[in-house]
């Protein structure tokens, strides 16, 4: 007679730890249970190995903060393929940089967390400044000077990457009760902030960061810079008219 199937012992071939293994499940990780979950006992145990072989393939948590930095942005990357022109002319130009961006807002609203590890880092990695160089190239194409192009950037700020960052830490709305100590010596605002509500939190990287409020603010910067656009090509064809 054989041995039981209780005492026959098998064991599946385990995967090995990669570097890109690791950030995979550190972004699952906080996609799963946010930012503060992500510390290297979790990712450890989401992985089932120990910690210290984890150092071996990134050295440091901040390590695997830029790591999952990258991650988000080739994910960007691969969004982006086939979503529009990589080269669009002065009548496109604008349609083709509104996509490009809210197709790295569709990924970070996937990745809730990352507008946070973004401003924290202040790392820009390679896949990072792809998607900008990406966005410079379709704005070039359309006949910006560079000085307009940087001007432009820095208007549009963080926008670029798909988040808001002067209204992402905003967290929540305030209580009823701060608003109604708030109508004694700021009435407008807090009649504003009582009258608006956002209530789709599958479109919302921050109190005041939802998708309406965030196309509202691209779409008005967008329009601004194609004035300017319109201005630059005009100056430049003047001397030629004469």
């Amino acid at each position: 007679m054989g041995p039981k199937a209780s005492e026959v012992r098998t064991s599946a071939p385990r995967t090995p730890l990669t570097r890109e293994r690791v950030l995979q499940a550190a972004s699952d990780l906080a996609d799963r249970d946010g930012l503060d979950a992500l510390t290297m006992r979790a990712l450890a145990e989401s992985l089932g190995v120990e910690a210290m072989s984890i150092y071996y393939h990134l050295p440091n948590k901040n390590a695997i903060l830029d790591g999952v930095v990258e991650l988000t942005f080739t994910e960007i990357a691969e969004g982006v393929q086939g979503q529009g022109p990589a080269d669009a002319d002065a009548a496109g130009w604008a349609a083709a940089v509104r996509e490009r961006i809210l197709g790295a807002r569709r990924v970070l609203l996937r990745h809730p967390w990352a507008p946070v590890v973004i401003d924290q880092r202040k790392s820009f990695s390679p896949a990072m400044v792809r998607h900008v160089d990406g966005i410079v190239g379709v704005m070039r194409g359309s006949g910006m000077s560079h000085d307009l192009i940087h001007h432009s950037l820095h208007a549009i700020g963080n926008r670029i990457y798909g988040y808001v960052q002067e209204l992402s830490d905003d967290g929540q709305a305030p209580p009823p009760r701060q608003l109604e100590q708030m109508q004694s010596f700021a009435p407008h605002l807090a009649a504003m902030l009582a009258d608006v509500a956002h209530v789709d939190p599958e479109s919302t990287l921050g109190w005041c960061d939802d998708q309406t409020e965030f196309e509202f603010g691209l779409d008005l910067l967008l329009e601004g810079i194609e004035r300017r656009r319109i201005a630059e090509a005009a100056a430049r064809s003047a001397p030629a008219a004469r």
